[in-house]
């Protein structure tokens, strides 16, 4: 029977050694584990509770042995509390560790080391100790106290909340952290088994097992460090994090197959669902339009960037900031890449709308006369450079008073319109109109002469005066007068161009409006195909 008691005594130190160098290994190790604190100390109170409890098989007479247990003390109360805590940082609920928590669940293990060390005093904790009959080796009784009931109490109730967290998030972790979290379940509930059949006397000669079990899962705990990275991060907080994240998130491996992505990227991709895990990204967005499959096809997985996209969902347009950036391993290596995706759509909206603001005409919905002068600058500096033809088209609508005296200003707002849609249906896509003030327009005609131009004028002035404008109030005719210019010499300039152009209008005007007349340079002349 000695020796039974001695292989118990080895294999009770083993798992003090343990627990010893458990502490000490996640006291060195390099973490941004926030619980790293309470997990240190669940495994160096464990280490002085399992030293005192294997010096208490040793010990030969009651004074010995209930030194020892003293010194248990200075240990087991603070074991359960320290892994809740460690427990309630890995599944993210560290903003309720506050001094409301703290005070009460460590008080109690105070009082209670307190208690024992003085019990022959109070016998509040044990009323008496008695060695146990039969046992192989001095092995001790207790009656419980009533305080021994509350630190009972307080260490069930932590070690059953702990488990309760873990189960509380099992449906909400990805599998690739329930490994870890099966490994601290279990660190709390064999330990928790081993107490409890130990209070109902159902272990061997009364002896308490929960010393041999901590060497099971501080071995456990090794390999989830080592094997499993379980005190690199906690992975509940972490998911949390991810899943409450209002941007799409897309994790890729390195051939850009999708791993993992949010909750939030579901609502932003069509079809993105469990099923598309193992699907390439190319694939993923596919449904997204040009611009999407564009940027899967041109952007290098191995460097960070971001870019702004026109996305199809539903029908509809949407437009996404997407920022891709490398996922790396420890030694360097590329591992794959995250890509966020931002929903830009009211930025984007707003940006265009003030660009329009800034650049076209709100009543007429072409250029204002403040864009038109800087994309005309360009293209005659283009033409000057290229020496290639040049001309300029200004227009007036002719009695444009007359119609807003008797109609009223909507009906003039409406002629401008209509002259708009007349002059739209004969300019390329190349050339530039805009609104030159009030009723003027103006039109740049790059790579056009001076003929050409002439006479694409005569054809709106024309079309002009063949379609009418029909409103409530009846028919109305609205015509044009026209000047038209050519960039001749080339050095020239835009202002220059449109005064010249300018003379060419008025003289349409005094010659009886509905005109064409062209300036050359040195002379005016009425237009006639």
């Amino acid at each position: 029977m000695g020796s039974l008691i001695s292989n118990y005594i080895v294999i009770v130190s083993v798992s003090g050694v343990l627990n010893a160098l458990l502490a000490l290994f996640a006291f060195y190790k390099k973490t941004d584990f926030a619980g790293i604190r309470a997990f240190v100390g669940s495994s160096f109170f464990s280490a002085i509770y399992i030293f005192g409890f294997a010096l208490e098989l040793s010990g030969n007479s009651m004074q010995e042995i209930g030194f020892w247990i003293k010194v248990e003390y200075l240990g087991m109360p603070f074991i359960a509390p320290c892994s809740l805590l460690m427990i309630m940082h890995f599944v993210g609920l560290e903003r309720l560790i506050n001094k409301k928590l703290l005070i009460p669940l460590f008080a109690v293990p105070i009082i209670s080391t307190l208690l024992v060390w003085t019990n022959e005093y109070h016998h509040l904790f044990y009323k008496s100790m008695v060695f146990r009959e039969g046992a192989p080796s001095l092995v001790v009784d207790i009656v419980m106290g009533p305080w021994y009931i509350v630190q009972g109490s307080m260490t069930f109730g932590s070690m059953l909340a702990g488990m309760c967290l873990i189960l509380w998030q099992w449906n909400r972790m990805k599998r690739v952290y329930r490994r870890q979290m099966i490994t601290i379940f279990v660190g709390q509930f064999l330990p928790a088994m081993g107490a409890f059949l130990y209070l109902i006397d159902k272990t061997p000669y009364g002896m308490d097992p929960v010393p041999v079990i901590m060497s099971v899962t501080s071995t456990l705990y090794f390999w989830a460090i080592l094997s499993r990275g379980m005190l690199t991060a906690a992975p509940i907080a972490r998911e949390n994090l991810f899943e409450s994240m209002r941007d799409g998130v897309l994790v890729t491996d390195r051939f850009d197959m999708l791993i993992d992505y949010n909750r939030a990227a579901t609502g932003m991709m069509e079809g993105l669902d469990s099923s598309a895990v193992g699907r390439s990204l190319a694939q993923l967005f596919l449904p997204a339009g040009k611009d999407a499959v564009d940027y899967v096809m041109s952007a290098d997985p191995l460097l960070s960037g971001e870019r702004e996209l026109a996305w199809n969902i539903g029908g509809s347009t949407c437009y996404y900031e997407v920022r891709s950036s490398p996922v790396l391993k420890k030694d360097g290596s590329v591992a794959g890449r995250m890509i966020m995706l931002i929903d830009v759509t009211e930025r984007t909206l707003l940006q265009e709308k003030l660009r329009q603001l800034a650049t076209i005409d709100s009543l007429t919905g072409i250029y204002n006369r403040t864009h038109f002068m800087e994309l005309s600058r360009e293209l005659l500096i283009q033409a000057q450079d290229s020496k290639s033809p040049f001309s300029i088209i200004l227009l007036d609508i002719d009695f444009f008073k007359n119609i807003n005296d008797r109609y009223g200003h909507q009906y003039g707002d409406m002629a401008l319109q209509h002259v708009v849609g007349v002059c739209s249906r004969h300019i390329r896509e190349r050339d530039v109109f805009g609104r030159y003030g009030g009723e003027e327009f103006v039109m740049c005609l790059p790579d056009t002469p001076l003929k050409q131009a002439a006479l694409l004028s005569e054809q709106i002035r024309i079309d002009m005066e063949r379609s009418p404008m029909y409103t409530v109030s009846g028919q109305i005719n609205v015509t044009a007068s026209f000047g038209v210019v050519e960039a001749l010499p080339h050095n020239v300039s835009l202002e220059e161009l449109l005064s010249e152009a300018d003379h060419a209008l008025y003289t349409s005007k005094r010659n009886g409006r509905n005109a064409v007349h062209i300036s050359s340079g040195a002379a005016i002349t009425h237009f006639i195909p």
